[in-house]
């Protein structure tokens, strides 16, 4: 059995569009929401991040310093992407991970943001592809908010869930008449719907996507 020392975490993530990548974080678990109310209460002053390659089991530490929370992880274009919000000097920060041969070389940072620029950091995360930062409020809106700064209306049921182009796809669920899942393709620009799909949409560990019906 492969012993893995993560100082007492025991969850452990996918990397969403990768097979050999996986994290693990202390305290929100990549909710930044929930970071930012840990960090004005005082409760936790940061949040811990531990990349880990699968089938070797190495360890890389994503060192925080006060103030410092992290995203969820994601892999774009054959590159790991960490998502950062210091609290402390109100930015945002977009870092890519380089590897060589499996092993982590260098942290390089690709955006900084303001955080003045969100309401808030509910539902703030990476997304594919390309990269890019988005926020979806609890009143229904959908922004990008880099590279591009996009913002439009989505339905109450409906979660973002990835990008081809121009199109961006969005999960929904129907209770009525009775329970359906579909998926709604909308236009980047305007969040204008393009079509509707039935099912659901997973991604897979090296990033095909099936649509589940």
């Amino acid at each position: 059995m492969k012993q893995i020392d993560l100082n007492g975490i025991t969850n452990l993530q996918p990397v969403c569009g990768t097979h050999e990548w996986y994290w693990s974080m202390d305290y929100t678990g990549g909710d930044l929401y929930e970071a930012q109310e840990l960090f004005q209460k005082g409760d936790i002053n940061s949040s811990h991040l531990y990349i880990i390659h699968y089938p070797d089991g190495k360890v890389y530490d994503i060192l925080s310093i006060e103030g410092h929370y992290f995203g969820v992880p994601v892999y774009d274009n054959g590159a790991l992407a960490i998502l950062e919000v210091d609290f402390i000097k109100k930015v945002i920060e977009i870092s890519q991970i380089q590897y060589e041969c499996n092993q982590l070389i260098n942290i390089v940072k690709i955006a900084e943001i303001s955080l003045c620029s969100v309401k808030d950091c509910y539902n703030l995360r990476l997304h594919t592809s390309p990269l890019m930062l988005t926020r979806q409020s609890n009143d229904n809106d959908f922004e990008i908010i880099w590279p591009e700064q996009i913002n439009f209306s989505i339905g109450n049921r409906e979660s973002f869930r990835f990008r081809e182009e121009n199109k961006l796809y969005f999960s929904v669920w129907h209770e009525y008449p009775e329970y359906k899942e579909e998926v709604v393709v909308r236009m980047l620009y305007d969040g204008s719907i393009l079509e509707t799909l039935s099912g659901d949409i997973y991604i897979m560990p090296n990033g095909e996507k099936w649509n589940l019906k």
